[in-house]
C-alpha cells in the first residue's frame, strides 16, 4: 500500500512538472518567440496591415470599407458617396444578405446559383445603378463597360480591392465630383494598380481605400 501511494505521488509530481514545463514552453516562450519573429520580419502584416492617413489608422489593406452618405431622416439604406471610388458590393450585392457593412464578424456571399432568378435581377439592378452613378455630363458609361466585380461581391464579402476596369469606370465621376481633371485622377488609378502576385497569381487590382486616400491628398494640395 505504501509503495502504491509513493508511486502515485511520484507520478503526480512528474505529471505536474511536465504540465508546468509544457505550459511555460508552449504557452509563454513559443508565443513570445513567434511574436518577436513576426514583429521583426513582418511588422506591418503582424499588426493587421494597417493603412494610415495623417498619422491616424483609417483601415486595413485587407478589409473593404463602405463609402456612403449619412442616413437621412426615415432612410434605411444609405446612398453611396459618389465623391469617392466605390468598392465591391458588400457581401452579395450589399442588400441581399446579413453582412451589408463589411462587418468583420460575418463573412460569406449569397450562395445562390448563377441561374437564380433573384440573383440575376439583383445583378441587373446593380448594373443599371453603376451605369447611372458613373455617367457624367461629358462621359456616358455603357452597360458593356461594367465589369463583374462592380455588381458582385467576393466569396468573403470583405474584398478591399477592385479591378482596374472598375476603377477606370469611376474616374470621370470622381473627377467631376471633386473638380479635378480626369487625366489626373486616371494617373492616380494607374499609380495604385498592383499587378498579379509574383507575376502570375491572382488578377491586377486596386485597393479602394488607398486610392481614396490619394484622392483626398490630391484635393488637399489643390
Amino acid at each position: 500500500m505504501n509503495n502504491s501511494l509513493t508511486n502515485t505521488v511520484r507520478l503526480l509530481g512528474a505529471g505536474l512538472r511536465a504540465l508546468l514545463v509544457l505550459t511555460l514552453v508552449t504557452g509563454v516562450l513559443y508565443p513570445l518567440a513567434i511574436l518577436a519573429i513576426a514583429q521583426g520580419a513582418f511588422h506591418e502584416k503582424a499588426n493587421g496591415s494597417q493603412i494610415k492617413a495623417d498619422g491616424t489608422v483609417v483601415g486595413s489593406s485587407l478589409i473593404g470599407q463602405a463609402y456612403e452618405l449619412p442616413l437621412k431622416k426615415g432612410q434605411k439604406t444609405p446612398e453611396p458617396d459618389l465623391t469617392w471610388f466605390q468598392g465591391r458590393p458588400q457581401n452579395g450585392l450589399g442588400t441581399n444578405s446579413v453582412n451589408t457593412q463589411y462587418t468583420l464578424i460575418l463573412s460569406g456571399a449569397t450562395n445562390r446559383s448563377g441561374d437564380n432568378e433573384e440573383l440575376i435581377q439583383w445583378v441587373k439592378d446593380a448594373k443599371a445603378a453603376v451605369v447611372k452613378d458613373n455617367s457624367t455630363r461629358a462621359y456616358k458609361v455603357k452597360p458593356s463597360q461594367v465589369p463583374a466585380d462592380a455588381v458582385t461581391s467576393s466569396g468573403s464579402g470583405l474584398d478591399p480591392d477592385i479591378s482596374p476596369a472598375y476603377a477606370d469606370l469611376q474616374v470621370h465621376r470622381v473627377a467631376e465630383r471633386n473638380g479635378l481633371s480626369a487625366a489626373r485622377v486616371q494617373r492616380l488609378v494607374d499609380e495604385h494598380t498592383e499587378g498579379r502576385t509574383l507575376g502570375f497569381m491572382g488578377e491586377p487590382r486596386v485597393n479602394a481605400l488607398e486610392l481614396n486616400i490619394a484622392v483626398r491628398e490630391l484635393l488637399a494640395k489643390s
